[in-house]
């Protein structure tokens, strides 16, 4: 029981990688307030991670509007009396070339992944800063390595800045006893792929990265939540300020 007392603040919550984040860190004995755009489908994932309803709380709002991030943090402390670990984790993505990119695709991944973390974190430090905590962002593998298939300039420098912010924010906290790490996941199997493509696609094409990866599969929720839990435990007392990819082999070369 890793967490055992502790309180955990999830943005990206209601699915995926956050969803299956926010269920091991319950497993682990931690209190988790999950945000989302989606009151329903917050709602939905709190009951199936915690049918009781004592130990997940849902905050819902547009992580982009820096108001969302400061209610998320409020509620934690004043639902379950303070905060220990932030896990930044809402995201968009949906690949389009870089000709076709409008300044409100621009704003919608600057905004939504960078701006949103940014002051998701400040939030949350301001909330740790008396007695230290941890942070962890999902940033991405696209941020370290361009993918011809998938184009995606504007999300992968939104992303880039979230690793800088990393590496920033770790100099910066560290005196407060506050960590902040990231994971760069590669391709992961969620329903951020059903935003834009149809069901039907999705079984499609997302067998055919399998091989895209050197360990021969795409990624899966529980592969990326593992490695967030580790960031954001003791185990982890003396890493701060890293980039950690999560990605199948994919940055470490190919075949």
């Amino acid at each position: 029981m890793r967490f055992a007392g502790k309180v955990v603040a999830i943005t990206g919550g209601g699915s995926g990688i956050g969803k299956e984040t926010a269920a091991r860190f319950v497993a682990e004995g931690a209190s988790v307030v999950i945000n989302g755009r989606d009151l329903a489908k917050l709602k939905a994932a709190a009951r199936e991670i915690d049918p009781s309803g004592a130990k997940v709380a849902v905050s819902a709002g547009d992580i982009a509007d820096p108001a969302t991030g400061t209610a998320l943090v409020d509620l934690a402390v004043a639902r379950f009396g303070g905060l220990d670990v932030l896990v930044n984790n809402a995201g968009v993505f949906n690949p389009k070339p870089f000709l076709e990119l409008t300044e409100a695709d621009y704003d919608w991944y600057l905004d939504t992944i960078l701006k949103g973390k940014f002051f998701t974190a400040q939030a949350a430090a301001k909330a740790m800063k008396d007695k230290g905590g941890a942070i962890v962002q999902t940033g991405s593998m696209w941020a370290i390595q361009a993918i011809g298939a998938t184009p995606s300039a504007a999300y992968s420098a939104a992303n880039a800045g979230v690793h800088a912010m990393v590496r920033n924010l770790a100099i910066e906290l560290a005196p407060l006893k506050i960590r902040i790490n990231a994971v760069a996941p590669a391709v992961v199997e969620t329903p951020v792929y059903n935003t834009f493509l149809t069901d039907a696609q999705v079984a499609d094409v997302l067998p055919s990265f399998d091989a895209f990866h050197p360990l021969g599969r795409n990624g899966q929720p529980r592969d990326v939540a593992e490695a967030i839990l580790f960031l954001a435990s003791d185990q982890a007392s003396w890493i701060t300020g890293t980039v950690l990819p999560v990605d199948g082999g994919v940055t470490a070369g190919r075949q």
